[in-house]
Parts: structure tokens; sequence; C-alpha cells
């Protein structure tokens, strides 16, 4: 509440009423209580923008054919697009199957997390199938039960012979590729052999189609491919047809192939972006619960269960005031009681302007209307002892505006 100037021949007020603060110092309040909460969100927008700097370009994930770096496959997929193959470079079992038709080739690189029913979907495709360092029940479903894994013991590895008439394995020649690889049916194709038996790579013939597993898949890598006969190997192996599909399995897909239309499997359904979307807002769910659960709410009304004198009442909330310091909120309540009990034995309104109030006042008692003004819209007290002198004094003002 503040008080306006009156007109010529009355007092003129330069005092505001109230607690005592001013724009400035509720500005600096406020910010003091939310710069945490700025800081913290600039740090976070600060930590995205170096990420989004310092991030490579291209993909970061093993044996993908945009990744650049040294376990990826990037070199390899080049040279194949450049001999005219169409590398179509997929993350989903079911996007792979339903592109790894008749007449193409379907590569499937290590892919530790399939479920049962994306390894039935894998064998169940009419495309030749090369599998790359891939699981045992992967590799027994895709082969019939006459390939397995064996394993593999460590030792010096030199350069071996194919030993077999596998057209890619021939033109390999030598490879150091670790083996790991047995066959469990006779007449079975496997090319070379280590001293323990087991094998790098084995071939099967099977319904129309090709399969061939290559136990160690460091012949996609970009640092491995120009090693021995690793690139050659790879060239006869992913381009026999036009079109080649390249899966690399995402640890987080579940998506399988569905023979029915009316059956669609909900996660094609959702857009690509939707997984990203769910997970940040599921971040900013989580950071507004943390900011929200640290203030006190809004306050709510509610019955008292006992009954509490008022004399108890006003003493337990001077002392709030007092272990708070409040003394502008203490003094505000003193002069606004004072005020409407002064006004309401003068007959004012409650809304009565200021310099109506101290007039009446004036008239009433004789006083100085600077006094007046001063005991009831002057500044905050400047400690406990003004405090407690404006009190009586707004006491005895009170008192000769009631006095008959």
């Amino acid at each position: 509440m503040s008080a306006v100037a009156a007109p010529t021949g009355t007092w003129t007020s330069t005092a505001v009423t109230g607690d005592g603060t001013t724009l400035g110092s509720r500005s600096r309040r406020r910010w003091r209580s939310a710069r945490w909460l700025v800081g913290g969100l600039a740090a976070l927008l600060l930590a995205v923008l170096v990420l989004a700097v310092m991030r490579p370009p291209g993909s970061a994930i093993p044996y993908d054919p945009g990744n650049a770096r040294p376990d990826g496959s990037r070199a390899l997929a080049q040279v194949l697009e450049r001999q005219g193959v169409r590398v179509e470079h997929v993350t989903r079992v079911a996007d792979a199957a339903r592109a790894a038709g008749a007449g193409t080739t379907l590569l499937v690189t290590p892919a530790p997390y399939l479920l049962p029913e994306q390894v039935t979907d894998i064998a169940a495709v009419e495309a030749d199938l090369v599998l790359a360092g891939v699981d045992d029940g992967l590799l027994r479903a895709t082969t019939a039960d006459q390939v397995q894994r064996t394993p593999w013991i460590p030792g010096p590895v030199e350069p071996v012979d194919p030993g077999c008439d596998v057209p890619a394995a021939v033109a390999a020649g030598p490879s150091l590729l670790v083996p790991g690889l047995e066959s469990v049916a006779p007449g079975l194709s496997t090319c070379w052999a280590g001293p323990e038996g087991s094998a790098v790579l084995a071939a099967v013939e099977q319904d129309g189609r090709s399969v061939v597993a290559v136990d160690d898949p460091a012949f996609l890598r970009n640092d491995d491919v120009l090693t021995e006969g690793n690139a050659a190997l790879a060239l006869h192996l992913l381009g026999g047809h036009d079109h080649l599909v390249w899966l690399v399995p995402d640890p987080a897909d579940s998506t399988v192939a569905r023979d029915r239309a009316d059956d669609p499997d909900p996660a094609t359904v959702l857009p690509t972006w939707f997984g990203a979307a769910f997970w940040w807002a599921v971040l900013v769910a989580l950071v507004a619960a943390v900011w929200r659960g640290r203030r006190l709410g809004r306050l709510v009304a509610e019955q008292l269960p006992v009954v509490v004198p008022s004399a108890e009442s006003a003493r337990g909330r001077a002392r709030l005031y007092r272990r708070a310091r409040a003394r502008g909120h203490a003094a505000a309540g003193l002069r606004a009681a004072t005020a409407q009990a002064m006004a309401q034995r003068l007959g004012l309104a409650r809304s009565a302007h200021p310099d109506a109030v101290v007039d009446a006042v004036v008239r009433a008692t004789g006083r100085d209307p600077h006094e007046v003004a001063a005991l009831i819209y002057g500044p905050p007290p400047a400690d406990d002892a003004a405090l407690s002198e404006l009190a009586r004094r707004l006491d005895t003002l009170e008192s000769e505006v009631h006095r008959p």
C-alpha cells in the first residue's frame, strides 16, 4: 500500500508501507531461489551442445556399413556399391526378413540378443545367407543342425590354406581368421581347418539357397579387411547378387515378421522417432518431479484438529516473525490492524484512501499529519527495539481515536 500526495494544505506522504521489499529486492530473492535450477538447465544445454559438436560423423556401431572407425565396415560397403551391389542397411529383423527375398543376399553380423521367433524368421528367408560370427542358436537353425560352434583354443595363428572347393575361399587363399566351427554332417564343405579340427568357414546348400557361416567376423572390419585374403572373401560372399541386405541387429529390437496383414507388429506401426521421444519424455518427467518435489506447494486450508486460543496463535506467529527477523512483515501487520480499527471507529470504508484515513485520525486526535502518516504508513523498523516502540505508539494512537 502506498500513500499518494494529498492536495495543497494537507500532509504529504513519501513513505511506503508493507514488508519493506522493492522490485529489486524481490527480484534478487527470486533469483537466489531459482539460480540452481537455471544453472542446472544451462549445464545440461552445454553438455548437449558439446556432445553434438564432438559427435563423430557417421555411425559408431560395430560392423555397421556407415561406420568409418576400425570396428566398422564402411570400406567394404563402399567397394560393394562401386561394383554395382545395392547395400540395404537394416537394424530390425522384421525389415530384414521382408527385404531378403529370392535372388538377394542377407548378411547377419554378430547377433547375441535375438529372440527365438527372430531366429526362426531369419532361418525362413529365401535369400542366400552369410552368417558372420553369429551365436550357436542361429547357426543351428539356419544350417538344420549341421554346423555348430566349438570353443576357441588360444594359440599362434598362422596363414592356413582353404583346403576346400568353396569359390569364395579359393579366391581368398591363405587366411588368418580364427576357426571355431564344426561340421556334424558328413560331406559338408568346411574351409581353413585348424589343428583341433575346427574350421573358419562352413557352407551348406539348403532348399535352393546357400548358407555360408564364417566364425570370425573380422573379415568385415575396416582394420582387417585388407589382411591376407579377407577382402576377396568378403567381396565373393557378399557380391553374388545385386541386392545385399546388411543386418546389424539392434539389441533393443523385438520385431518379428508377420504373415497376416491383419495382425501387424505393434513396433512397425509406431513412427521411427517414437522411441527417442518416449525416453526424452520420461527424462523430462523425472526432472520435473524432482524439481516440484523440492517445493512446498500452495497453502491448503483445512480444519484444525483442536481449537487454539487466539493469544497462543498470536504468540506463535510472533515467534515465527522473530526467528525469521521479519520485522517488516510484523510492522505491516500491526499498522494494517491499527488502520482498520481506527477507520471502522471513524466511519470510513475498508477501501478508504490513506489520505482519508490520515485526515480523519488527525481531526480525531489533533496530532500532526506527518506524525500520523509516519506511524501508519512509515518505513519498516530497523531493529527489534524500533518494532517494540512502533507497537507502543500505534497502541497509543488507536486509544486516542477510540477515546470518547
